[in-house]
């Protein structure tokens, strides 16, 4: 019975590892920070979905920013922003709206760094599955 379950566990393992090597997205290049004032950013994630492209797909982009005040405060803080690739689309982008500040406006800050930690991609549905 033991072998069986390492077999199956084997079996499991060699699958989850072939599914990660080839995900349904990617970025299409690294993240464009945008300053809007003092203390906030826009962050835009481009997306090449091409592998999700004939229904679309959906997930979410965990990335960490790294920043610093003028006072020489330096911070990292992980955030998560979501995307849809449409049907038939194959790109999209997304954006996030960030503040990054010790307190509420009164420094300009600095990005120094935002690295993308982790994406998870759902394929949608089929439309024409009931």
């Amino acid at each position: 019975m033991k072998t069986i379950w390492l077999s199956l566990l084997a079996l499991i393992c060699v699958t989850a590892q072939a599914a990660q090597a080839t995900p349904l997205i990617s970025l299409s290049q690294t993240p464009l920070v945008m300053r809007l004032s003092k203390d906030e950013f826009r962050i835009a994630f481009g997306i090449n979905g091409e592998q999700c492209a004939p229904n679309g797909c959906h997930g979410l982009i965990r990335y960490r920013v790294d920043w610093r005040t003028e006072g020489g405060v330096t911070r990292s803080e992980l955030k998560q922003v979501d995307f849809a690739v449409s049907a038939q689309s194959g790109r999209s982008i997304t954006v996030d709206r960030q503040y990054f500040d010790t307190a509420e406006g009164a420094h300009t800050t600095e990005i120094l760094k935002v690295s993308v930690d982790a994406i998870t991609c759902f394929a949608d549905a089929d439309p024409r599955t009931p």
